[in-house]
């Protein structure tokens, strides 16, 4: 099959034998693969947990059709159409655990399909089960014009969250938040914009950021969080590291989470899957969680993607299609 796989200078197809599929496993026929930011920073030899490095078949988010079954797998059948997340996306076949793979619901494409799965597991995981967003809550997402941050705009309004705030740098981009959730837009690099969430949420802070910028943002987080409020680190976008008021986090008593999939194992994986298909699916299903797609690229288009990823301009989900 041709494959995406790390050379010395890069991603370069090649024929490489077709993936078989083991135990618990499910082979897919890849119509199409969504890209992620980490795919960049993949493309250029450094590792994804254990994905990616010299020699692997890249890409990390897919949606095609079931073409072979692994032993003791009943959840889906020969010719399913189906989503997942996991590395080998971009080729023609992959193989994946069952555990983190999830039907496309009827009507919609493969191309729409593999923009979601990693924005799913993610942001569930990130606003649901860590950030423990309550019917009423209020939420942060930062750096929300992201694919995974409008995902997370979209699954906190869906929870019940009484009130959604979400940040971008670029005011183009701040523009549109509302149109995916945020009830306030605001810019993280403005001085007030710690001001702007206190003034919404009455002084009291947010009951939960989703952090994915950190460096700049670390200290102003916690002065937008309520006392006993949460913190969910999830990407690092604005620095991997900065200076951090160690008695700020004391005195709100915050409680600071960092969360990854780089360290989980195929069940914890598998756990945060069903736990998102059993709170969202019927939002899936219904279109209320679905993002934009800001460019389409033929297989043979990938670096064409990932510069139009790197020039950081898009608006959502960048697709190579698989034929």
């Amino acid at each position: 099959m041709r494959a995406y796989v790390l050379g010395e200078g890069g991603p370069e197809v090649r024929d490489v034998p077709t993936p078989t599929p083991g135990p618990g496993e499910v082979q897919v026929r890849v119509r199409a693969s969504g890209l992620n930011r980490v795919d960049i920073l993949m493309s250029r030899g450094r590792k994804h947990g254990a994905a990616g490095g010299p020699g692997a078949v890249l890409g990390l988010e897919w949606a095609g059709e079931v073409s072979a079954l692994g032993e003791g797998v009943t959840a889906f059948q020969i010719g399913d159409r189906v989503m997942g997340s996991g590395g080998g996306a971009w080729a023609e076949f992959v193989c994946a655990d069952a555990g983190r793979t999830a039907p496309i619901p009827k009507g919609m494409s493969f191309e729409q399909g593999s923009t979601l799965a990693v924005a799913l597991q993610t942001m569930h995981d990130a606003v649901v089960t860590h950030g423990q967003l309550k019917p009423g809550g209020t939420i942060l997402i930062q750096g929300a014009s992201t694919g995974v941050g409008l995902m997370g705009l979209q699954i906190a309004k869906v929870m019940g969250a009484g009130l959604v705030i979400g940040s971008s740098t670029n005011p183009e981009r701040r523009a549109r938040l509302t149109e995916f959730g945020a009830d306030l837009a605001i810019d993280s690099r403005d001085p007030a914009w710690v001001e702007q969430v206190l003034e919404a949420t009455e002084g009291r802070g947010v009951d939960a950021v989703v952090d994915q910028l950190s460096g700049y943002v670390a200290n102003d987080n916690m002065r937008a969080t309520k006392v006993t409020g949460r913190i969910v680190n999830v990407g690092r976008l604005g620095g991997e590291s900065g200076p951090f008021e160690f008695d700020l986090h004391a005195m709100r008593r915050i409680e600071y989470i960092g969360v990854t999939f780089r360290t989980r194992s195929k069940a914890e994986v598998a756990d945060i899957v069903s736990r998102w298909r059993a709170d969202l699916w019927p939002a899936v299903e219904a279109g209320q969680l679905s993002l934009p797609i800001d460019a389409t690229f033929a297989f043979g288009g990938l670096a064409d993607a990932l510069e139009h990823m790197r020039k950081n301009r898009h608006f959502g989900k960048i697709v190579l299609t698989v034929e």
